[in-house]
């Protein structure tokens, strides 16, 4: 048997929406198992020699998880892995190795662990509830815990509505590093803020995108992790001061910008790597048969 997940990059937070908003981009991991090869795994392309190809690899450690979770065990199988998010960048990496390990096991195994089962375990792998629940189901969401479990809910940001994402080809922040730069309490006055920030966004992702200026405004997180990239930090103020809807990707030190209308985001210069992927609509998935290039 050949499959392949592809798992599409995740900018999480999303301005003021702080370990809760995500959103699905167009710009692929594809990771395929053939059971029918020696065991094995391979990496091309981002990581490659860098990221482990044992049993330590986060893909791997995934589909371990699921296979201890559903009691059954995997079949023997090479996997390899077309790596096209950047590593430590704040586009959602190790939340695409989680959820493609997650969903390759579970199809082996005949989706025996439920999709809630699946969220669970996969925040627990990765630690950031936002990103794997964009990676799971595409578009823009919003994940959270209630009732005892967690949630994933979907917004669907419209067409007008284009990303670009601005990676600074001299900086990387580790996610550990970016968490503790975090003020350990916050004031009562940023609380507010950000919470009528965030209100404003789901607003701004759905019907009215000219909000998304003010909408993506924070006062938790992006300040300080700023400030572990100050190429990032730099640029993230000249976009602001020009009207351009911006925002720190994830942990840092990509930003993520919008284009609405007819007003682009003007190029950066030199030592700036520019995507305009489109928003991913479809979240994760498994193909048979082996990779289909889009």
């Amino acid at each position: 048997m050949r499959l392949t997940a592809r798992v599409p990059a995740t900018v999480a937070n999303l301005g003021p929406g702080f370990d809760s908003f995500g959103l699905a981009l167009a710009l692929h991991n594809e990771i395929t198992l053939d059971t029918d090869a020696d065991p094995s795994i391979t990496i091309e392309g981002e990581g490659e020699g860098e990221l482990p190809t044992d049993e330590s690899n986060l893909v791997i450690r995934a589909m371990r998880t699921l296979e201890a979770a559903a009691g059954m065990p995997l079949p023997p199988f090479a996997a390899s892995c077309t790596n096209r998010i950047p590593l430590e960048r704040g586009l959602g990496s190790s939340a695409g190795a989680v959820v493609g390990g997650l969903l390759l096991a579970n199809h082996l195994l005949d989706s025996w662990v439920r999709w809630d089962e699946l969220l669970r375990l996969a925040v627990e792998l990765e630690g950031h509830a936002d990103n794997v629940g964009a990676a799971l189901r595409g578009n823009a969401t919003i994940t959270y815990y209630a009732q005892d479990r967690w949630w994933v809910h979907l917004l669907h940001p419209p067409d007008e509505l284009r990303p670009v994402v601005l990676i600074p080809r001299g900086e990387r922040v580790n996610t550990e590093e970016a968490r503790r730069a975090l003020p350990p309490h916050v004031d009562r006055s940023d609380a507010i803020f950000n919470a009528s920030r965030a209100a404003l966004l789901s607003l701004a992702l759905t019907s009215d995108p000219v909000l998304l200026v003010t909408a993506l405004e924070d006062r938790l997180h992006q300040e300080a992790r700023l400030g572990l990239a100050p190429a990032a930090r730099e640029l993230f103020s000249r976009l602001r001061d020009s009207g351009i809807p911006v925002c720190v990707a994830g942990s840092a030190p990509t930003l993520l910008a919008f284009e609405v209308g007819d007003r682009p985001v003007p190029d950066p210069g030199d030592g700036w790597r520019i995507l305009r992927p489109e928003i991913d609509r479809e979240g994760a998935n498994v193909l048979e048969a082996g990779p289909v290039g889009r």
